[in-house]
């Protein structure tokens, strides 16, 4: 037993040891040749520029037409065109506001015609709402140009028939209320006189109640006068109706100047 105990640490003894070297050269070389400065990296690549470029390309341009330079055919001054409305119109719109009108069917005249559904641009030039005294809104419109043959012609027009009903001086007006709202404000004086002048009735119909007759009657008539002269007065300060006129309504327009085309 010792003998074979004396063998094997003699043979442990004589057995080569490894050992592990890290080798750093690599490391030495990268440091050598690229460095650890942030000039030495690659540049990105400009994609920032190129998304821009991409979105500017989807962009999508307005519609334009050009100017028309003119013709030799006239459109006479004061020529009634009967046209739509193709954007609603109303005095909660402001000064400046585009509206547009179209031909419903095309104009036959003995040197021109105008198509169907040609397109004319006004513009809001002076629009309020409903005012105290019972004033209704106002809206004010000049058609300005219209795109004939793919190109924008120049006019000068205004509105002499909104909503199918005749204006006047290019006043589209909302409804003018004072009478309307008189009476209704004198409607609790005629109301309580009815009833008095009722009262006064049944109790005239009874022997023992005949004398209290008159006094209804006479309450009814004072609050009936009352009203009647303050009922003027409240209706100083309410206002009158809306301009509201959906798309789809029938205009007219005059020509102020002539037209060449």
């Amino acid at each position: 037993m010792n003998r074979w105990l004396t063998l094997l640490i003699f043979a442990a003894l004589l057995n080569p040891t490894f050992a592990f070297d890290l080798d750093e050269t690599v490391d030495d070389e990268i440091r050598k040749n690229y460095g650890t400065q942030e000039e030495n990296l690659p540049a990105l690549p400009a994609i920032t520029k190129h998304m821009e470029t991409t979105k500017t390309q989807e962009k999508t341009p307005p519609v334009t037409y050009p100017v028309y330079k003119g013709g030799n055919t006239k459109i006479r001054k004061g020529t009634v065109i009967n046209v739509i409305s193709t954007t609603a119109i109303s005095d909660w719109q402001k000064s400046g506001s585009s509206v547009k009108f179209k031909t419903r069917q095309p104009i036959y005249a003995k040197n021109y015609t105008i198509p169907a559904s040609t397109i004319f641009n006004g513009e809001i030039i002076e629009s309020h709402q409903p005012q105290i005294t019972c004033n209704g809104g106002l809206v004010v419109i000049r058609v300005h140009s219209m795109i004939y043959k793919g190109q924008t012609v120049p006019v000068n027009a205004y509105i002499t028939r909104a909503n199918d009903k005749k204006i006047f001086l290019n006043n589209i007006k909302g409804e003018r209320t004072y009478l309307k709202t008189m009476w209704q404000k004198g409607n609790w004086g005629r109301t309580l006189f009815n009833r008095m002048l009722t009262l006064t009735v049944n109790l005239g119909g009874e022997g023992s109640t005949f004398i209290l007759s008159p006094f209804p009657l006479a309450y009814g008539t004072i609050c009936l006068g009352a009203n009647a002269i303050t009922s003027p007065f409240c209706a100083f300060f309410s206002k009158g109706g809306h301009v509201s006129i959906p798309a789809g309504r029938a205009f007219k327009i005059r020509l102020l100047d002539d037209v060449m085309i």
